[in-house]
């Protein structure tokens, strides 16, 4: 296999967590590194992945001049949750002709909330030859991609139903942040109100798997609760008080007409007991999926970064989703 040069874009906890699950796959090479902010640029990749050892591999504030001294076969893309923040760094890659894997949640189905922008970057994407896909554990894997594979072995789907329980004291410090962890109950409902807090992509792994069903959902309900601490939680990151959020319960239904046909709900919180994934298809047959533990977030989140890495330098030009591309699956180059 011809050695894949890899460019990281982005160096918060993933993304560091990206590059050094890179160096330990053979046949690739980390040619260049790219992260806006200032206190990592110009530093060795190795020491702000926290490797203890240089890399050789200057951090850059300035992707146009990496990539084209460099000349990367694809961008791992690690710098912000939503679509239209992401956009110009996108786009940028697009431009040249390079191939894009990222974990922008609202890449995972970029129709649903920028149509407009989500044609414009396949039109430039196909224009110059460049793949790009949004992916992760959840979205991209979890409670939508997982769940239309098991529907493989079902004649029938009338309605699917994934419940996903995290417990966010095992996760990193941002997604701590994120759920509210050592929040105030208050504080929390009006953040929520604002959009400002929750888990992000909910919805477009239920518009994933509708797209993938070839349901047209006619309407969705979407809830974000607080979930209050009983007794006091302790993390590397927060301490969590009795009355205190320690998380969110986040929950999204899916109509065709009046009739249910998707349910997600998705607990994340610090100290949840028993986490675990569950998919449950009702259908001809009947299948219920249920992983004990559940699907370890971070860890994954990075796996399926890099195991899409083979498939998208495979695939047609355009803004791909994970329907578009063969099953998910690890790989080992060369």
């Amino acid at each position: 296999m011809k050695l894949i040069r890899v460019v990281p874009y982005g160096l918060g906890p993933i993304g560091c967590a990206t590059v050094r699950a890179l160096l330990d796959k053979p046949g690739i090479s980390i040619v260049g590194a790219v992260d806006i902010d200032p206190e990592k640029a110009g530093k060795d990749l190795g020491n702000v992945a926290g490797l203890g050892r240089r890399l050789g591999v200057l951090v850059s504030k300035d992707a146009a001049a990496v990539f084209k001294k460099t000349k990367p076969s694809v961008v791992t893309h690690t710098t912000s949750s939503f679509f239209k923040s992401a956009y110009d760094q996108l786009a940028l890659a697009a431009s040249q002709g390079i191939n894009v894997v990222s974990s922008t949640e609202e890449l995972l189905y970029p129709h649903l909330r920028n149509p407009d922008l989500a044609r414009k970057l396949d039109r430039l994407a196909c224009r110059n030859g460049a793949t790009l896909l949004g992916t992760g554990v959840n979205p991209g894997f979890v409670m939508d991609t997982l769940a239309l594979v098991l529907t493989g072995v079902v004649k029938r789907v009338d309605r699917i139903r994934i419940e996903r329980r995290v417990n966010a004291a095992t996760r990193r410090q941002p997604l701590q942040r994120k759920v509210g962890a050592g929040m105030k109950p208050e504080e929390f409902v009006k953040l929520a109100k604002q959009g400002k807090i929750g888990h992000i992509g909910l919805l477009e792994s239920m518009y994933l798997v509708a797209a993938g069903l070839g349901w047209k959902l006619d309407k969705h309900a979407e809830r974000i609760e607080p979930v209050i601490a009983a007794t006091r939680q302790t993390t590397e990151y927060f301490t969590v008080e009795p009355e205190e959020v320690a998380g969110i319960k986040h929950t999204a239904s899916g109509f065709c007409g009046k009739r249910l046909v998707i349910d997600l709900d998705l607990r994340m919180y610090i100290g949840a007991q028993d986490p675990c994934d569950r998919i449950e298809i009702e259908g001809d047959p009947n299948l219920t999926l249920m992983i004990p533990g559940g699907v370890p977030g971070d860890v994954a989140t990075v796996a399926s970064l890099i195991n899409a890495i083979p498939r998208v330098l495979e695939a047609e030009p355009g803004l791909k989703t994970m329907l578009d591309l063969p099953v998910p699956r690890a790989f080992r180059a060369i």
